[in-house]
């Protein structure tokens, strides 16, 4: 990577695409995508551009990630587009990667906001220099916003209303799961929890580094790729890894950061975020810390800053993480924040 490349900020009145790069459910759950849309148009005031792939009945997406991915390109070629923003997640996004244009999308940066499945598309562009953004979805996330106006205002910080740096802050609560969406206005959640405290597991001082991280899961798809960065992009890096609704053991999280250390991933890190993990009970969320702490000395990395417990990923309301950008963690001063701004 030579460069950072930042989309210009969003306004009210941009025109915004959405799109279904991973599963089409905006037929099957059609109150919750027109909850997610009414947030877009009436909350942001943005102009939605309902791409094709939001069309598609599930079975002919998935036989065609060819269109998915067409329908990315096309919204990154669109000079009247300002942002793209995913659908919803699922598990096979990685079928688009051979169809993008990388060099269109540096050539015509714009906003790519969605998480979970969408972080094989959202690693890919970063690569390239372009920063991308680790947030919510049109369905799990902006749908459900209404109940969230910490969101709406951390959404508008990051995206509309950039400042030199942006301070990161734990909501006050949180949700992991949502009623029936077949039974259900659209933009109902689940009972609110209050934030338990993020965790400070080791390191001291503070560290900088640029941000780059997902799903966990989704990123093990990724590995032994030409998708996949080589060991030292890690360098310098603070890495954030967050674990699905699939609710993975914690010895995948094990597994999984032994396999970056082997490959030398681990050597020259800055940081390390780990998110909220969804359906873990506190025992098991404490075992997942432990197991962290456990590879990352295998590797002689006790020194390596670690918080857990953190604002993003598959609760709801989760925080925007934006690839590419210089952020800090410091230990000392219980405190995480972005360097610079996400947007141009």
């Amino acid at each position: 990577m030579s460069e950072v490349i930042r989309p210009r900020r969003l306004s009210p009145g941009d025109r915004v695409a959405v799109v279904a790069p991973s599963q089409s459910l905006a037929g099957v759950y059609p109150k919750v995508y027109a909850a997610g849309l009414a947030t877009l148009r009436q909350t942001f005031g943005l102009e939605v551009v309902e791409f094709p792939s939001t069309t598609f009945e599930p079975e002919y997406s998935y036989y065609h990630p060819e269109l998915r991915a067409a329908d990315l390109n096309a919204a990154f070629r669109d000079d009247s587009i300002a942002g793209i923003v995913a659908l919803i997640g699922g598990t096979d996004s990685i079928r688009l990667l051979p169809h993008l244009d990388v060099d269109l999308a540096t050539a015509h940066p714009k906003v790519l906001l969605g998480y979970s499945d969408t972080a094989t598309m959202l690693t890919t562009y970063a690569q390239a220099g372009l920063v991308t953004f680790n947030g919510p979805s049109v369905m799990a996330g902006f749908a459900q916003l209404s109940h969230f106006p910490e969101l709406e205002r951390h959404v508008r910080e990051v995206l509309f209303e950039p400042t030199a740096t942006l301070d990161y802050r734990p909501y006050p609560h949180w949700v992991d799961h949502y009623p029936n969406w077949h039974r259900q206005a659209g933009h109902e959640i689940g009972h609110p929890r209050p934030h338990d405290g993020w965790r400070w597991l080791q390191g001291s001082g503070a560290v900088q580094g640029r941000l780059f991280g997902g799903c966990i899961e989704v990123l093990q798809f990724l590995k032994g790729t030409r998708f996949w960065p080589a060991p030292e992009f890690f360098a310098g890096r603070i890495l954030f890894l967050e674990t699905s609704e699939e609710k993975p053991p914690v010895s995948f999280t094990e597994h999984w950061l032994r396999s970056l250390g082997v490959s030398g991933g681990l050597e020259n890190l800055a940081g390390l975020l780990i998110g909220r993990p969804r359906d873990y009970t506190s025992a098991e969320s404490r075992d997942l810390d432990a197991i962290v702490l456990q590879v990352l000395a295998e590797f002689g990395r006790s020194d390596l800053p670690v918080v857990s417990n953190l604002d993003f990923g598959h609760t709801d309301p989760q925080w925007i993480l934006p690839n590419n950008v210089l952020a800090e963690v410091d230990v000392a001063g219980a405190a995480l924040r972005l360097l610079e701004p996400a947007v141009a």
